[in-house]
């Protein structure tokens, strides 16, 4: 397909869209050779605020800003959860070209896999701790769709946002041990007014739902400020779990804090600047994820 304009009402658009591989490549090749730096920030479309964050960051540090939107398949263990997935990418390209993205690459599945996938990726214990743990397969499908991403775009810097934590540093670990030659950029979490981190997921809570959420940054920025004071961290643990008993709405599914070196969960501290409080729980079938690093 063709590269084309996005038809906006009232403003004229000058972002392009791409479905192949081939034709983006073709345009990222005509931007290099005039020196200018590409940025890529991978999404799954269903767009918000956070991700804006992310472009908004590409803009002032590249030349040329792309965007991709796939839903990719390989990294959800659960396949109502795919279904399930918000798809909004009329209103996900309206956002983008708003926010100064200079290009779209929104490839089918077909396009991105034409075959069954038949290598999988592993990343040791970064992989099998946390969401790892609870959602097997998760990172390999993450690994892969990452490295296609990479290796057809060939950015210079790729934009993340640190709400995907362990996510960001099996990236991190991809890149440095494939010697891509990209930069990563790790963005920090945008918020609702209540505290709950923006989500695509978010769409499909309820209003009920949403206002009971705010016990997700709760419990973090509570915890924080005890482990900060020198509180245990079995104690700061055994009071998230009673605040998380106190809601009817809510089901715990882990509170850890964590290295990030390797995400092991920590009996105690020792290097604070690496260490962060990662949760996940679910809540009207919708399941979250959140953190905070130890010190910002």
């Amino acid at each position: 397909m063709v590269a084309q304009p996005l038809a906006l009402n009232l403003v004229k658009s000058t972002m392009l869209i791409f479905n192949t591989i081939d034709k983006i490549r073709d345009h990222l090749k005509h931007t290099t050779q005039t020196g200018k730096t590409v940025a890529l920030v991978p999404t799954m479309g269903a767009l918000h605020n956070g991700h804006m964050r992310l472009v908004k960051e590409a803009v002032k540090q590249a030349d040329h800003v792309v965007a991709s939107i796939f839903v990719n398949p390989t990294q959800f263990n659960n396949a109502a959860d795919l279904e399930k997935y918000p798809r909004t990418v009329d209103a996900d390209l309206k956002l983008l070209e708003s926010h100064g993205c200079h290009a779209v690459f929104a490839p089918s599945e077909q396009e991105v896999y034409p075959e069954k996938p038949s290598i999988s990726i592993r990343f040791g214990s970064l992989e099998s701790e946390l969401e790892g743990k609870f959602r097997p397969g998760h990172f390999s499908g993450v690994g892969l769709v990452v490295s296609k991403l990479l290796n057809i775009v060939n950015p210079d810097f790729a934009f993340f946002g640190q709400k995907d934590l362990q996510q960001f540093f099996v990236i991190k670990a991809l890149v440095e041990q494939l010697n891509f030659k990209t930069q990563l950029r790790m963005v920090p979490i945008e918020r609702e007014t209540s505290g709950l981190a923006m989500s695509s997921r978010n769409m499909r809570l309820s209003e009920a739902d949403r206002a009971e959420a705010s016990l997700i940054h709760k419990a973090l920025t509570q915890s924080k400020n005890r482990l900060l004071r020198g509180d245990s961290v079995q104690s700061v643990k055994n009071q998230v779990t009673e605040l998380f008993k106190s809601s009817d709405r809510f089901t715990l599914e882990y509170f850890e804090v964590i290295d990030t070196s390797d995400f092991k969960p920590l009996e105690s501290i020792n290097y604070k600047e690496n260490t962060a409080l990662c949760i996940a729980a679910e809540i009207g079938q919708v399941r979250l994820i959140d953190n905070l690093m130890l010190i910002s």
